[in-house]
């Protein structure tokens, strides 16, 4: 387990742990998860055949509220993966104060393999399988890798069917039309935006004169991108799974999301003349993009980009992490070590559950908010968290990752000593 990625992202808290008094029951509450459920999911499939792909839903802990977290569908899905990942959920819920604790799903499965009509019954089986271990009050699933309002929507379907009642607050990120918040499918980039623009302001770093490189083009990098390229930002590189293009001059933004969008990829092709002004431009490659001379690089895709492996290629002067783990662990003393300044994702990509949580609210109270509304909550939430640790890391002389984990675990152990402690029960 020592080689995991859960063993992984628990070594964030060590540092952390100077900086902070914390109950020793707190502590052992936080190194395990409260529960974890493996699931077998039978999809009968297009072609007649039956096939079984594994599925699971972490629970990490509920101190401060129902479990909250995404359900990704891919095949590098795994319980220690979920685990982690509902590791790292917890932690961001208390960074932003959110009356939520963390949790996680998956299902170990290429969706890019399957029909339309496989992955309805893929996630219908899901839902099936771990229906009693969810719920608005227990535990609220939403977006993440390959899954998106239409496959929520299936799910919170499915799960009313079950329950033979309407739960709206099941899950967040549905569709528009079944009770999701407007806002909520742009929230995790949007909500990034506003922590680079707030932090980039305290760096002195003026937009025209900011290089940045974006790994990752999906809904959260390509939002980032986009939101950075009109406040004047020069965005000279993005990449998917496919792999990435680089403009030393800048790309046009708008336009390649365009072309993603109605292409399904932007590696063959910089962008079409009908939408865009064609630039001279480079094919490149994922691990290429890492190692690019600019300002801010924001690794948008998966977990373990940058690794004692490819640190040393490393040359951007600021990262902030919208994907989840981006970074590990042994590559964060030399990316310190060389003045580069790291911005966690327990902050960076909180945005995603900041709207869910709106969601979730707007579905309880029946009473919905219009996008401006939405986006200046998000704004304030995430412009009010950041500031909070940036004070922290400027106290006590720590990291930006350091200084999130205290403020996360501040707020942890603060709920889970309200419980009672051994100090409480020993001495009175």
């Amino acid at each position: 387990m020592s080689d995991s990625l859960f063993a992984d992202a628990s070594k964030r808290l060590e540092r952390a742990m100077k900086y902070i008094s914390i109950s020793e029951d707190a502590l052992e509450y936080l190194k395990y998860p409260k529960s974890s459920l493996i699931v077998s999911i039978p999809v009968r499939m297009d072609n007649g055949a039956l096939r079984i792909f594994p599925g699971y839903r972490v629970r990490y802990d509920d101190t401060r509220g129902p479990g909250k977290g995404g359900v990704r569908y891919h095949p590098n899905v795994s319980l220690d993966e979920v685990t982690s990942l509902a590791f790292w959920m917890t932690f961001k819920c208390a960074v932003l104060d959110l009356p939520f604790g963390g949790a996680k799903g998956g299902v170990t499965v290429n969706p890019k393999e399957l029909s339309k009509l496989e992955l309805e019954r893929l996630t219908r089986g899901y839902i099936e399988a771990i229906a009693d271990f969810i719920g608005p009050d227990i535990d609220i699933p939403a977006p993440d890798v390959y899954t998106n309002p239409m496959v929520m929507g299936w799910m919170m379907d499915q799960y009313n069917i079950i329950k033979r009642s309407l739960n709206p607050a099941v899950v967040t990120g549905k569709p528009i039309t079944l009770g999701g918040s407007v806002g909520r499918n742009t929230a995790t980039g949007t909500g990034a935006y506003f922590t680079i623009e707030t932090l980039m302001r305290k760096f002195d770093r003026q937009p025209h004169e900011t290089t940045v490189a974006v790994q990752g083009f999906g809904n959260a990098g390509a939002v980032v991108a986009e939101l950075l390229a009109k406040t004047g930002y020069k965005v000279v590189a993005v990449s998917d799974s496919k792999g990435g293009i680089y403009a030393k001059k800048g790309l046009d933004i708008p336009s390649i999301r365009h072309y993603k969008e109605s292409n399904k990829g932007i590696q063959a092709i910089y962008c079409e003349d009908s939408v865009c002004n064609i630039v001279e431009h480079e094919i490149i490659s994922n691990e290429e993009l890492l190692a690019l001379e600019v300002d801010l690089l924001i690794p948008a895709a998966l977990e373990n980009q940058i690794t004692a492996a490819n640190v040393k290629d490393i040359k951007a002067k600021y990262i902030f992490e919208v994907a989840n783990g981006p970074i590990s662990a042994d590559a964060d003393a030399d990316l310190e070590a060389r003045g580069i300044y790291v911005v966690p994702d327990i902050l960076v990509n909180a945005g995603g559950v900041t709207v869910s949580y709106f969601e979730w609210v707007q579905n309880r109270s029946g009473l919905y908010w219009s996008v401006e509304e939405v986006n200046q909550r998000l704004q304030q939430k995430m412009i009010k968290e950041t500031e909070k640790i940036w004070q922290l890391a400027e106290e006590f002389d720590i990291p930006m990752r350091t200084a999130a984990y205290v403020h996360g675990l501040n707020r942890l152990g603060e709920a889970l000593s309200a419980k009672g402690t051994r100090d409480y029960y020993v001495n009175g």
